[in-house]
């Protein structure tokens, strides 16, 4: 399989993301602000940040190094961004397009993880 270039892991990363997020939280509420605001908590850079700090002890070695290319991708950061977390959320989103693509199993897994042990 030819490799993706870790901009559109990221990408892919991020949609991917977003939809389990919403997946979850259309269970939670019939109320579209309230959903919006579940939502919007967790696919924020701050909490994808926290999220892969806390799985990035289970990750193997291949996983790190994604995760550290990832983390060094040049993406712009607005001023007010705090630049270390919207990196740690680009890397977090890296893996998750890389593993949906390269390893769907282990995609699978590291998603059941995190809404076993992380999640809410």
């Amino acid at each position: 399989m030819e490799e993706m270039n870790l901009r559109n892991y990221a990408y892919l990363g991020d949609a991917l993301w977003e939809l389990h997020i919403r997946k979850k939280t259309i269970k939670m509420t019939n109320n579209a602000q309230k959903l919006h605001k579940i939502t919007t908590e967790k696919v924020k850079g701050h909490f994808q940040a926290f999220l892969l700090n806390e799985i990035e002890n289970i990750l193997t070695e291949e996983e790190k190094e994604i995760l550290k290319r990832g983390r060094n991708l040049p993406i712009p950061v607005g001023r007010r961004s705090n630049q270390a977390e919207y990196r740690q959320a680009t890397a977090f989103e890296t893996l998750i397009g890389w593993w949906f693509q390269n390893n769907i199993d282990r995609y699978n897994y590291i998603i059941s993880y995190i809404d076993s042990n992380l999640f809410f």
